[in-house]
């Protein structure tokens, strides 16, 4: 399957929902944009080493990369590879000088260590098919935060799909993604429960 190249455009705070920041990847030689809802700590992480401003203490992504320079191994890229139920996946391939070994993670974690490698960031035709936005020239001209907003909305299939769903069935889904360690996706399956309640 071809990769497709993708760059940070943006990262800003989400007027969507609370707490979240909107990571915009952008196609390399095209004009479609790739939004991600994450977290406010992911989003610092991010931040901190696009800014190139270094913490008294490492922080997690850091060290992972110390871990990783001390057993002598490193990331070679990072792939957006999926989107299931509206959830984004990644994985993080690493090269020990003899073999490549491919770790899934979060797509916010695994950027903020593929920048901590200087790596570059993949997709699939796939997701950027299903998720991506395409802006046109116009776009460019507006303000950023309107630019970044307007590439953010999230698909709602998932939480729809809760709504109809027995308390028991929640239940049960909510067990399979801790189990699958999954939080993102048992934290909206834990806000419909919390709201029957």
């Amino acid at each position: 399957m071809e990769k497709i190249k993708l760059e940070i455009l943006g990262l800003s705070p989400s007027q969507s929902q609370s707490g979240s920041f909107a990571l915009v990847l952008g196609e390399e030689y095209g004009n479609r944009r790739l939004p991600i809802i994450i977290g406010m700590f992911e989003a610092q992480a991010i931040a901190i080493e696009i800014e190139k401003i270094v913490p008294n203490r490492p922080m997690t992504h850091d060290l992972f990369k110390q871990f990783a320079e001390k057993f002598k191994f490193t990331v070679r890229e990072i792939v957006i590879s999926d989107l299931r139920e509206g959830i984004f996946f990644a994985r993080v391939v690493c090269f020990d000088g003899v073999r490549e070994t491919v770790v899934d993670a979060r797509p916010s974690d695994a950027i903020a260590i593929g920048i901590r490698f200087n790596v570059p960031i993949f997709t699939y035709e796939a997701v950027l098919s299903e998720a991506g936005i395409t802006t046109s020239p116009a776009d460019e001209d507006e303000d950023q935060q309107e630019l970044v907003e307007k590439t953010t909305r999230q698909p709602r299939a998932f939480g729809e799909q809760l709504k109809d769903m027995t308390a028991d069935e929640l239940q049960k889904m909510l067990d399979e993604a801790l189990g699958n360690e999954e939080y993102e996706r048992a934290a909206k399956i834990r806000d419909e429960i919390s709201k029957r309640n």
